[in-house]
């Protein structure tokens, strides 16, 4: 499918374009209120957040981003990634959009760059909310797909212009516990969009950009942090959600038993709810 028909089938309602450093940056903004942006992880889009975004925006302007190199985005002009460079793409995005402070959620590598980016700039978050987040990957301890990039032999699937849709559907069956989650109109959205020209070959990239694990840099952070897990994640353990409370100052940690990866995907009423009581304190 061209780019132009990706964009025209999955636009939403309040889908909107930016240019940034010459690429389009797709965002949907809705809602009033205070701002919270939403960061999604690997082989993910804006579209992920699609039912917290219906929750949320009764109550806040809920921004999300389909991140360069993924979702309708596509790749960066130079396909140059890493943790500074995403840094850099939020700030001066939310720049261009008027906000000075907003509330920040992220899943997986959403996750890991909302902490980064409070790190960085925490006088800009009111408060922060990581689901299933990465971020501690000392021995290369880093999530499934990034070692799977990383590995010579394997990376080969993401040279490929084609994923076979029997590979997106494992792979989202592995990640969501709930099988009756895992729909062919799911399965279709994540193959769709992972084929956008430029994705697969940019998450290759960004696998093997220099990340390194920041997470000292936690202990420094005051922000109110609501940390959310599910207990059967396969490509992080729970166990980060741990190291979480024993490294932020400031955090509530929520474990979802029999919840995998995606928590926003598979218990999206249930979660939603849980950040706008947090929110909301």
């Amino acid at each position: 499918m061209q780019t132009q028909e990706l964009i025209q089938k999955y636009s939403l309602k309040y889908s909107k374009f930016m240019d940034l450093y010459g690429i389009n940056i797709h965002y949907s903004d809705e809602g009033s209120g205070d701002v919270i942006l939403l960061l999604h992880g690997v082989f993910s889009s804006l579209h992920t957040f699609n039912k917290w975004a219906e929750h949320l925006c009764k109550s806040y302007r809920v921004i999300r981003i389909d991140l360069p190199g993924f979702g309708l985005t596509g790749p960066s002009i130079d396909n140059e990634y890493g943790m500074d460079l995403y840094i850099g793409y939020i700030r001066k995005f939310m720049d261009n959009l008027g906000i000075d402070k907003f509330h920040i959620a992220g899943n997986s590598l959403g996750g890991w760059i909302a902490w980064e980016f409070a790190v960085a700039h925490e006088e800009r978050i009111n408060k922060m909310v990581l689901v299933n987040a990465a971020g501690y990957v000392s021995g290369g301890n880093y999530p499934l797909p990034f070692v799977i990039a990383q590995t010579p032999v394997l990376r080969q699937v993401f040279n490929y212009e084609i994923v076979p849709k029997v590979v997106v559907r494992r792979f989202l069956r592995q990640v969501i516990k709930d099988q009756y989650v895992v729909t062919d109109h799911l399965v279709d959205r994540y193959y769709d969009i992972i084929h956008r020209e430029g994705n697969l070959e940019a998450f290759s990239r960004i696998a093997n950009s220099k990340f390194i694990q920041n997470t000292h840099a936690l202990r420094n952070i005051e922000t109110p942090t609501l940390v959310l897990w599910g207990d059967e994640d396969p490509w992080i353990s729970h166990h980060d959600a741990e190291k979480f409370k024993n490294d932020l100052k400031n955090v509530t940690v929520k474990i979802y038993e029999g919840v995998g990866h995606i928590p926003m995907e598979e218990i999206p009423e249930l979660t939603a709810n849980d950040v706008l009581n947090f929110l909301k304190k």
